[in-house]
């Protein structure tokens, strides 16, 4: 079957950002006094609202500390970490391909509204996409709402779409939405855990996302 619509998960699907948020959540977490983690313990969390993911990291953490991640992590993610985030390789000519064969793109994200944005207009990648979701407007993955609104804003049937994603949050969300999910494994889950949420394929690069894509 041809998917009419293709949805993709941002971090660590269509942007090497892994090293980024990992870096950038353990700087916040000195700054606001929290226990330090591995980067094991950050990865795990990437694909969660961010709210979920400090409550999953850090269990005792407060709301007052809350509320200062919140703020010292967006900061660092934007402007303190060194570390480099770029698209990986083949995205904006992927997305300009699936683009061209008719078929509707869309972002489920964990990412904030305000942060998908402006990565969107910083990177002029907002007009491949005709509906966006993030965690901060909806329920966090892997709860299906965002996925469920997006096929409702787009007119589209669940057996019509397909989620892209690189952690088992956005497959287990993917399947609790009736929808076929793929697997990319250069994100922030390792393929065993990928493959234990059962995605009918396991891809390493966007390449061979594409060239999946292409020919269903």
């Amino acid at each position: 079957m041809s998917y009419e619509l293709i949805i993709f998960d941002w971090d660590g699907t269509l942007a090497d950002s892994t090293g980024r948020i990992v870096d950038s959540m353990q700087q916040a977490g000195r700054l606001v006094g929290l226990p330090d983690v591995t980067d094991a313990a950050v990865q795990n969390i990437i694909g969660l609202g961010l709210p979920e993911a400090l409550q999953t990291v850090w269990p005792a953490i407060t709301s007052d500390q809350l509320e200062a991640m919140r703020e010292a992590y967006a900061r660092n993610f934007v402007y303190d970490s060194q570390v480099k985030m770029t698209l990986f390789d083949g995205v904006e000519t992927m997305l300009a391909e699936l683009q061209q064969d008719d078929r509707l793109l869309a972002v489920a994200t964990g990412k904030s509204r305000r942060g998908l944005d402006r990565i969107l207009d910083d990177l002029a990648l907002r007009h491949h996409f005709a509906a966006t979701r993030c965690a901060d407007e909806t329920r966090s993955k892997p709860d299906p709402l965002m996925l469920q609104q997006l096929l409702a804003e787009l007119n589209v049937a669940a057996e019509s779409a397909v989620m892209i994603g690189d952690t088992t949050y956005d497959l287990d969300m993917a399947h609790a939405a009736g929808i076929d999910c793929v697997a990319l494994s250069h994100g922030a889950h390792d393929e065993t855990l990928l493959l234990s949420s059962r995605p009918l394929a396991l891809l390493h690069s966007i390449a061979e996302l594409q060239q999946w894509l292409l020919q269903r």
